[in-house]
């Protein structure tokens, strides 16, 4: 593993790059419509290492796990709730090979799909499905947890307390945020980048930031509005390719490697610390950034 931790990485000065989008490589490995992503971590074992592989050539300093819909609540729509540790032992460990002794790898723990505000699951429970996917992830050979495409602050914070009471990982965590009419931003629960820094700061995240929903010119925006409300944090971006666009019924990410290598560097004057790729980014969008920050 790295001998320094991600947040003494860019205290030092670096900008750094993590990896791109996981979904569409695996589409493109086989993966069908309707199949658990996460189960290719023991089926197909190989393939997911070579995702991650494909980002580690492509010069980023880390790289994410399979493992985003990892908890019980969204394996159990693929009976697979009681293959929790395994599946996301699996996921890390296929990642830590990828990614060798000196990148560090940042494993994904996405939402539960579950709404505390309805009362479909108790504080309790979802800390306990937190808690049995990240400790897995930690067992498997992760550096850090991202935990990302989050809404909801309650619903961050529990997972943030789960890795920090049960794990010595770093802790990453990330909403995606939507332009409003107003031309701010906000979740689909509400939070503001300002509520949502000032909160997981707060409950012990080590690095905050933003993934999904915006390409890197809305990231801009976001970037300026988190430094401001917690100057001192370290940022991660994960930002699309771009705003999708549906062409003959698919959804397209149109930004290429270069667009988003232009922009770069303006995400980073804005105040991310470490950049990467969610939808539609690709090995090709990685290596066309790392050379830009660098």
């Amino acid at each position: 593993m790295p001998l320094t931790t991600i947040r003494e990485a860019v205290k030092s000065g670096r900008t750094l790059v993590s990896d791109g989008a996981w979904g569409t490589f695996l589409y493109k490995k086989g993966l069908k419509p309707g199949e658990c992503p996460e189960l290719w971590n023991i089926n197909r074992f190989d393939d997911v290492k070579d995702i991650a592989a494909s980002y580690i050539e492509a010069g980023a300093d880390m790289t994410q796990a399979n493992s985003f819909g990892g908890t019980c609540y969204k394996l159990e729509h693929f009976g697979c709730a009681d293959k929790v540790a395994e599946i996301n032992e699996a996921a890390a460990r296929a990642s830590r090979l990828a990614a060798g002794g000196d990148r560090w790898v940042i494993a994904s723990v996405g939402p539960t799909g579950k709404m505390l505000v309805t009362e479909e699951v108790t504080e309790d429970e979802m800390y306990e499905a937190f808690k049995t996917q990240i400790t897995a992830l930690a067992k498997g050979g992760a550096d850090a947890v991202c935990i990302e495409t989050m809404s909801d602050i309650d619903e961050a914070c529990i997972a943030i307390k789960a890795a920090k009471e049960n794990t010595d990982l770093e802790i990453i965590c990330t909403f995606s945020f939507e332009k409003t009419v107003r031309g701010d931003y906000r979740t689909m629960m509400g939070v503001s980048p300002t509520e949502a820094a000032k909160a997981t700061t707060e409950a012990g995240a080590h690095i905050i930031g933003a993934n999904c929903g915006n390409g890197i010119e809305r990231m801009i925006e976001i970037v300026g509005e988190i430094r401001a409300a917690v100057p001192g944090m370290p940022i991660l971006v994960h930002a699309n390719a771009g705003l999708p666009q549906n062409i003959d019924g698919k959804d397209v990410f149109p930004e290429t490697p270069e667009d988003m290598a232009k922009l770069a560097p303006a995400l980073a004057a804005a105040g991310a610390d470490i950049i990467g790729g969610c939808c539609g980014t690709t090995p090709a969008h990685i290596k066309a950034m790392k050379e830009a920050l660098s």
